[in-house]
C-alpha cells in the first residue's frame, strides 16, 4: 500500500472536522441580490484533502471566506445553514470569540502573497502575531516557535531571515512564509485559496508536497480552493466541483477524474491539455457563459450551456447518488454514469510539421542578449551601489512560416524580455533579429512602423492591455485608422464585425466596453486586435494563463485553427508544460536568460537531455489520480538564483541533481544532441541514460 492510498484510508475512517451544511451567501448590490453560494454542503475529516474547483465567479471562495467570517459586512449576508467546526457552529460565535479560533483552529493561506503579507513589517513579528495573541508567548519563545516554523517550511538560516522583509524573498518564499503563519498555532484546519497560482510549476511541487506533508503529520485537515486539475488529481482526496453558487458533483478523486457524472465535469476535464495524451485531439470547450447570479436559471443552473438538456432540466435539482459516495446535480445522472451522453473528442487534422520551411525563417533571433543597469543602493548622496541584471544571455532561435514555438521556464527566466526585445518594445544590448530576411536590431521607428503591421502581440493579461475608456469596436479599429488601411469609417465598422466574427464573437460586441465582457471574451477581442493588421508574426506572452480551464481550451483551439487559415507563426510564451506541447512545433526551455534545451515538440517530451527540462516534466501535476499515484514526489529542490548575481559555469549547477565540478567552472556549449536537438548541458548523455534507466 502507498503512502497515498494509507494517507485516504485514514482520512476515511478519521472523524469529520468542518461540516458545511445548506449555506447560503448573497451580496446586495445596486443592480440587486447576487445569489452568490446557494445550498452548499460538504464535510472535512481529520487530516484530510478537500479539492473545491470551478470556474471563477462560481462562489469557490466565498464559501471559504464564509466559513473564516471574512466577507464584507456592509454588503454580504448569510442568510442560511450552518458551519459546523469540531462541533460549535462558527456563525453563532460573537466577533471576539471567532477572533479566538481564526489562526487558532483555522487559518487561511491567501493567493498572492505579497498581498497578504504586510510590507513594512519584518517577516518575524508576522510570524510571531498569532503566537502572542493565541498562544500567549513570551519574545523569546515566539522568536524560537518561528524559527522552527520557518526551518519546517524549507527556509534556511531562519535566524537571519526573521529581520528579513517580504519583498526580500521569492514568491515560493512568500508563500512558505504564509504557510508558516498558517500553521504557527497547530491549527485543526487549514483554508488554501488557490496557494500555488502564482508560482511556477517546480515552486508549486515544492509547496503542495509541503502542505500535503505536514497534513499527513500533523493531522491538519486541508481544504484547497483551485482551478488546476493536475493538482487536485495528485493532492486531494475528495472533490467538490462548483458551478454558478452551487456544488454540482462531490465525489473522491477517482471519481471525478476517472467518471465524472455531470455534463459540465465532463466538459471541464476535456477542456485540460495532458501531457500523457497523444496530441491531434482537439480540446473539448464549453461554450456560452455562466449564468447572471442576478437572476439564475429555476433550474438546472448549467442547463443554458449544456449539450444535453431537455425539458426536465427547466426543473430544480438536488444532488442524486451516482456510484457509492458520489453525487451528482443532474437529471440525466443515470444516463451520464451508463455513458449514453458523452460525445467523442473531435480529432483535427494539423500542419504536419515536415511541411515547415526551416531554411527561410519567418523570424530568427541570433546570439541575443538584453542586460538592464539597475541600481542596488545609494552609498552616499553622491555615489550609488549598481548591478547589471543579465535577463536575457546569448539567445538563438529561429521560427519557420507557420510554425509555432514554445518558450517556457520558470518566472525571472527572460521569457517575456525575450518577446519584447523581438517586437523591439525594448533594444537589444547585443545579437541580431531578422523578421523575413530582413535584419530589424536597430531599424529605425519609421521603418518598424511598416514592420509592426506584420508583428504583433497577445499580452497575458487581457483587462489591462485594453483601454477601458473604448468600446471593443474601437479598440479593434484604432490600428486600421492609424496605419489607414481601411479609410471610410462604414467599412472599418464592416471590418471589425468580420473580425469579431473570426475570433467567435457577435458583431453587437463591438459596441461594449471591455468590463462588460468575460475573461475569455476579452482575450478574443485582443486576439483580434492583433489579427486587423494582417499579420504574420504574433507573440502571445501567456495568453491562457489568466483564464478558466474551459476559456482556456476554447483560445487554444481558436489560435490553432487561425494559424491552420491564415498560416501564422506564434512565440508561444507560458509557463504551462501541458499547453504548450498541445500547440507548438518545437519548444525552448529557459532558465535564467539561457536557453537550456530545444527540440521538436514530441522529442523534447519523451527524451528530455536536460536536467532542468526533466525537472520541469517531473513537477508538472496530470490531471489523473491513477497516474499520479504511480509517480514519485519529484521537486526540484531550491530556489532560482538572482539574476544580479547568476552562478558561475552552468547557471542551472545549484539545483542539478548531476552537477560536478566542471559544471561550476564552465559555461557548456550549446550542442546538437540529435536531429533538430539543441542542449546546453556537460552530461546530458549521463541525464538521458538515467533516465531510461528509470522508466525501466
Amino acid at each position: 500500500m502507498d503512502a497515498r492510498t494509507d494517507q485516504k484510508t485514514h482520512a476515511e475512517t478519521a472523524p469529520v472536522l468542518l461540516s458545511v451544511e445548506d449555506l447560503h451567501v448573497q451580496f446586495e448590490t445596486t443592480r440587486g441580490i447576487v445569489r452568490a453560494v446557494e445550498g452548499i454542503s460538504y464535510t472535512v475529516r481529520r487530516g484530510e484533502t478537500v479539492a473545491i474547483v470551478g470556474e471563477s465567479g462560481c462562489g469557490k471562495s466565498v464559501s471559504s471566506l464564509a466559513i473564516m467570517r471574512l466577507l464584507p459586512r456592509k454588503t454580504a449576508r448569510i442568510t442560511r445553514g450552518r458551519i459546523m467546526l469540531d462541533g460549535r457552529n462558527l456563525l453563532d460565535l460573537s466577533d471576539e470569540q471567532m477572533r479566538e479560533v481564526r489562526g487558532r483552529d483555522v487559518s487561511m493561506i491567501f493567493q498572492e502573497p505579497m498581498t497578504s503579507l504586510n510590507p513594512v513589517l519584518p517577516i518575524g513579528l508576522q510570524i510571531m502575531e498569532p503566537l502572542f495573541i493565541h498562544l500567549k508567548m513570551t519574545p523569546e519563545q515566539a522568536k524560537a516557535r518561528a524559527m522552527e516554523l520557518l526551518e519546517l517550511v524549507g527556509i534556511t538560516d531562519s535566524a537571519r531571515r526573521l529581520d528579513q522583509y517580504p519583498h526580500q524573498f521569492s514568491g515560493g518564499m512568500r508563500q512558505r512564509v504564509m504557510i508558516a503563519i498558517g500553521l504557527a498555532c497547530n491549527p485543526k484546519l487549514i483554508i488554501a485559496d488557490e496557494p500555488t497560482t502564482a508560482l511556477d510549476v517546480t515552486i508549486q511541487a515544492q509547496i503542495l508536497e509541503l502542505m500535503k506533508n505536514l497534513s499527513r503529520e500533523l493531522g491538519i485537515a486541508l481544504v484547497i480552493i483551485t482551478h488546476n486539475l493536475g493538482i487536485v488529481a495528485r493532492y486531494a482526496d475528495r472533490v467538490n466541483v462548483m458551478y454558478a453558487g452551487n456544488i454540482i458533483e462531490q465525489g473522491s478523486a477517482d471519481d471525478i477524474f476517472l467518471s465524472p457524472a455531470h455534463p459540465y465535469a465532463i466538459g471541464l476535464m476535456r477542456s485540460v491539455p495532458r501531457l500523457d495524451e497523444p496530441r491531434g485531439t482537439r480540446l473539448e470547450t464549453i461554450e456560452g457563459l455562466p449564468p447572471d447570479l442576478l437572476n439564475p436559471p429555476s433550474g438546472c443552473r448549467f442547463s443554458p450551456r449544456c449539450p444535453h438538456r431537455i425539458e426536465i432540466c427547466s426543473q430544480p435539482i438536488e444532488l442524486r447518488p451516482a456510484g457509492e459516495g458520489h453525487l451528482s446535480r443532474c437529471h440525466r445522472v443515470d444516463e451520464v454514469v451508463a455513458g449514453k451522453l458523452t460525445k467523442p473528442q473531435v480529432v483535427v487534422a494539423r500542419l504536419a510539421q515536415q511541411e515547415l520551411d526551416h531554411t527561410n525563417p519567418i523570424m530568427a533571433v541570433e546570439n541575443l542578449k538584453k542586460f538592464f543597469n539597475v541600481t542596488l543602493a545609494r552609498k552616499n548622496w553622491i555615489s550609488q551601489e549598481k548591478a547589471v541584471v543579465r535577463a536575457v544571455n546569448d539567445v538563438s532561435f529561429s521560427i519557420a512560416k507557420g510554425e509555432t514555438l514554445g518558450l517556457v521556464g520558470e518566472s525571472g527566466c527572460g521569457k517575456t524580455t525575450v518577446g519584447r526585445v523581438v517586437l523591439r518594445l525594448d533594444d537589444a544590448t547585443e545579437g541580431k533579429i531578422k523578421f523575413e530576411g530582413l535584419d530589424i536590431t536597430h531599424s529605425s521607428s519609421g521603418a518598424m512602423r511598416e514592420k509592426r503591421r506584420r508583428i504583433q502581440v497577445i499580452f497575458q493579461d487581457p483587462y489591462s492591455s485594453l483601454n477601458p475608456r473604448m468600446t471593443c469596436g474601437e479598440i479593434i479599429a484604432e490600428p486600421l485608422a492609424v496605419y489607414k488601411i481601411v479609410a471610410e469609417k462604414k467599412a472599418r465598422e464592416e471590418r471589425v464585425a468580420e473580425l469579431l466574427q473570426q475570433v467567435g464573437l457577435f458583431p453587437y460586441m463591438a459596441e461594449r466596453y471591455p468590463h462588460e465582457l468575460s475573461g475569455g471574451q476579452r482575450q478574443r477581442v485582443g486576439i483580434a486586435r492583433a489579427l486587423a493588421l494582417e499579420p504574420t508574426f504574433i507573440v502571445c506572452d501567456e495568453p491562457v494563463s489568466a483564464l478558466d480551464v474551459s476559456i482556456q481550451g476554447q483560445i487554444i483551439n481558436l489560435l490553432e485553427d487561425l494559424q491552420q487559415r491564415l498560416g501564422l507563426s506564434f512565440l508561444f510564451i507560458a509557463h504551462d508544460l501541458a499547453v504548450v506541447r498541445h500547440i507548438s512545433n518545437r519548444v525552448a526551455v529557459m532558465y535564467l536568460g539561457r536557453i537550456m534545451e530545444l527540440a521538436d515538440r514530441d522529442e523534447l517530451y519523451a527524451n528530455p537531455a536536460h536536467p532542468y527540462t526533466q525537472a520541469l516534466l517531473d513537477a508538472a501535476p496530470i490531471p489523473d489520480p491513477k497516474v499520479e499515484r504511480g509517480r514519485a514526489p519529484r521537486a526540484l529542490k531550491g530556489e532560482i538564483p538572482s539574476p544580479l548575481k547568476p552562478p558561475s559555469g552552468c547557471v542551472f549547477h545549484t539545483r542539478c541533481p548531476f552537477a560536478i565540478e566542471v559544471c561550476k567552472e564552465e559555461v557548456p556549449e550549446t550542442r546538437q544532441f540529435g536531429p533538430r536537438h539543441l542542449v546546453a548541458c556537460h552530461r546530458a548523455e549521463e541525464v538521458v541514460a538515467h533516465a531510461a534507466t528509470a522508466r525501466n
